[in-house]
């Protein structure tokens, strides 16, 4: 049997990244990340994409497990996951800075 060759650390890298390597899902963590939360119609507002497609993006972003969303009825609203976010930026910081 094979060693393993990729660590968790890359592994959980690799999803972050992947969940952000679009500029609208990089505006929704900016933005969170500068407010406790927001709801998805107030988002649609201010994004030039179809409402459809933010639902997708914000889908990724929460796969991923930077954002969580919790049901208001008949909204949601989303807010940064603060333990992932802070995964993310350590190991972001140290592929960076090795």
């Amino acid at each position: 049997m094979k060693e393993e060759v990729l660590s968790e650390d890359q592994k959980s890298l690799a999803r972050f990244a992947k969940a952000m390597a679009h500029p609208i899902r990089l505006y929704v963590l900016e933005l969170l990340s500068k407010q406790s939360c927001c709801y998805s119609g107030d988002l649609t507002e201010v994004l030039p994409i179809a409402k459809s497609t933010l639902s997708q993006h914000l889908k990724e972003l929460k796969d991923a497990g930077l954002i969580q969303g919790e049901t208001e009825a008949p909204k949601i609203k989303y807010c940064l996951n603060r333990d992932n976010w802070e995964l993310a930026r350590t190991l972001f910081n140290k592929f960076i800075n090795p």
